[in-house]
């Protein structure tokens, strides 16, 4: 057995909410990767509806990995939501033209980067996820969670704004894993090992 066609988007049968996300975004700029799921309570093609405020304009990209579990309600805020904060006035003048158009002339909106996740998260239900920020490898974000900074792998966060609430593991297993880098594994390897990943113990992994 190989596990689920990565390929498929609703791999739960006679079940609609719940897809591989990569298999139905259409923005080439939001890059998923496989058997990372989308689930919703009432439709999968709002997940890019909660991609807010990215405009093709601005060109930033929203990259999630391997293997992320993304509930309903995420929401990712892309830089096209930036305004001036360093001027006199934070008003956007210049989108709204009649003599206003040259606002901006020589200026430009804050940039904060792209959004990063890594593989393995897991975000829960309603958090939101500000640009510019990194999530590394295995990290859990909780629900109603605000994320405004890089969060480090294997870490749970928690809050408006988020803060760490712990490790999930020791200093020497995240090491280990993020040495091992599990969901680069061929799927035949993957399926192999799933009573391992399953468990807690680093140390029955099968190389």
């Amino acid at each position: 057995m190989t596990g689920p066609d990565k390929d498929t988007k609703f791999p739960l049968k006679n079940y609609d909410r719940l897809c591989f996300l990569k298999n139905i975004v259409k923005n080439p700029n939001i890059i998923i990767g496989d058997y990372t799921y989308y689930d919703d309570f009432e439709n999968v093609e709002n997940f890019e509806k909660n991609v807010k405020y990215h405009f093709d304009f601005v060109d930033d990209k929203l990259i999630i990995g391997k293997f992320c579990m993304i509930a309903s309600d995420v929401k990712f805020i892309m830089n096209g939501a930036n305004h001036l904060t360093d001027a006199l006035s934070t008003y956007p003048f210049a989108i709204f033209g009649n003599g206003w158009e040259n606002a901006m002339d020589g200026k430009s909106y804050p940039q904060k980067g792209d959004i990063h996740i890594g593989n393995d998260v897991w975000i829960g239900y309603n958090a939101t996820i500000m640009a510019g920020v990194t999530i590394g490898d295995g990290a859990i974000i909780a629900t109603n969670s605000t994320v405004v900074k890089d969060v480090e792998p294997y870490s749970i966060v928690g809050g408006n704004p988020a803060k760490e609430i712990k490790k999930r593991f020791s200093k020497e297993v995240i090491s280990k894993l993020l040495e091992l880098q599990w969901w680069n594994w061929d799927i035949e390897k993957i399926t192999r090992n799933i009573q391992n990943l399953t468990g807690d113990k680093i140390e029955n992994i099968i190389e």
